[in-house]
């Protein structure tokens, strides 16, 4: 479809005409101001070209849009901030929620309640004070309902378990423009469904999910030189078994930028990164990593400290590939040590702890029971070709940028109930822009 006829499409004008009645937000159509802004998703590679943008500021302009959509025969596209947006929502009706940011704490039970537009910084700042931590990613920018409902790997989560999992309840707008509660008690198949399946079962206007009581942490990365990444990488294989889940550490081999704001001893070159986040003292953390720093030493650069969890957000390695793995064998430390371009970055990471053994109140979130992954910023078959045979085939949702490989980041028996799940709420998938789970048959 050209971008004209989006423009010029009669069902996006019918749709606008009916939202602008009983819409609280703001509509931008093809070539009216803001649209060209508000309809981009974070990845520069995607140029969606809407039919409707729909910014929505409460739960009944969420309403309103799904109504509309289904009305006219618009697909529905959801974003907060686009960070997990894949699929271009192109002649489609665009709802997008940042907007509808709130963060409410209640310290006495260790409980957030946030809005579909709420950011992780948000969150960070509310619940600080109070000595509280959420199981927040790598970024505080990144959106928290999207990256929750996604699964949501985050560095307290060996510790924790997955975000999803500490879900207590949400509010949905289902496919038919009805408003649940999804909980325990209501609507526990879509409970279930939401916590792993991301937005294939209808829009969340609110999310409510634990806190726990983590204020300071020990936390930070340091450089070494790329000479000793093999001999690192086959010890830490075996060390990763013996720490406790309090700590959390990945290795990234990467090429620095050549630029005055990175030091000298590193910079234009290609260095090892231990990455560390330790809910515990200095003291310990320092004991548990000194047989990697024996190894990896001595340091060129970076610094790890005590510091307010808050604080302590150290970014990821963007995923153009991902692959688990349930150990680290030598053709594996081969292949990371020894790609080259497209390559840049590689990031393994130490997964388990209590991601590996949730209780019987999980999400639909799969693949848990990986000790390790990799994460690669760039695509290169030949690199590809070495981990197959040792990775278990499976991903995760959160790192998954194929929309088409949306399978593989669930366990069968869970993918049979997600479907089973999308069959009962959204029958005509209305719900497909997305990581799509079809509907069963």
């Amino acid at each position: 479809m050209s971008q004209q006829s989006y423009e010029t499409s009669g069902d996006a004008h019918a749709a606008a005409h009916r939202l602008r009645g009983r819409f609280g937000g703001v509509l931008h159509l093809p070539g009216e101001a803001g649209y060209d802004e508000r309809r981009l998703p974070l990845d520069p590679a995607l140029d969606p070209r809407p039919a409707l943008v729909a910014e929505a500021y409460a739960p009944a302009d969420v309403r309103s849009a799904v109504f509309a959509a289904r009305e006219h025969g618009l697909a529905l596209a959801v974003q907060a901030t686009g960070h997990g947006t894949h699929v271009p929502a192109d002649g489609g009706l665009l709802l997008r929620t940042s907007r509808m940011a709130s963060v409410l704490v209640d310290p006495d039970r260790r409980v957030a309640r946030v809005g579909p537009g709420t950011l992780w910084a948000d969150v960070l700042a509310a619940a600080a004070p109070f000595g509280l931590a959420p199981l927040s990613g790598s970024s505080p920018s990144v959106g928290v309902t999207g990256y929750t409902l996604g699964g949501g790997v985050g560095w307290l989560s060996r510790a924790y378990g997955l975000a999803a999992d500490s879900v207590l309840r949400a509010e949905v707008v289902t496919a038919d423009g009805g408003l649940v509660t999804a909980s325990p008690q209501t609507h526990a198949d879509l409970y279930w469904a939401l916590r792993g399946g991301s937005g294939n079962f209808g829009v969340v206007t609110s999310l409510e999910f634990r806190l726990y009581p983590v204020a300071r942490v020990y936390a930070g990365i340091a450089y070494f030189a790329i000479d000793s990444a093999a001999e690192t990488i086959a010890l830490y294989r075996d060390w990763c078994a013996g720490i406790p889940d309090e700590l959390s550490t990945a290795l990234v081999l990467t090429h620095m930028p050549d630029a005055e704001e990175v030091p000298e001893a590193v910079r234009g070159r290609r260095v090892l990164g231990i990455k560390v986040m330790h809910a515990g003292s200095a003291e310990e953390a320092r004991r548990l990593l000194r047989p990697l720093w024996a190894v990896a030493g001595p340091a060129l650069a970076g610094n790890l400290r005590p510091m307010d969890y808050a604080q302590a957000a150290m970014g990821g390695t963007a995923a153009r590939q991902l692959d688990l793995l349930r150990g680290l064998p030598d053709p594996v430390i081969e292949a990371v040590v020894g790609v080259g371009e497209p390559v840049t970055t590689v990031e393994i990471r130490h997964w388990g702890g209590a991601m590996a053994s949730p209780g019987p109140d999980a999400g639909s979130a799969g693949h848990r029971d990986a000790p390790f992954s990799i994460i690669a910023d760039g695509v290169s078959p030949e690199y590809a070709a070495v981990l197959r045979p040792h990775a278990t085939g499976g991903s995760f949702l959160n790192f998954l940028t194929d929309p088409a490989r949306t399978a593989t980041a669930f366990t069968p028996g869970n993918l049979r109930r997600l479907r089973s799940v999308k069959r009962a709420y959204d029958p005509d998938n209305v719900f497909r822009l997305n990581h799509n789970i079809s509907p069963a048959a």
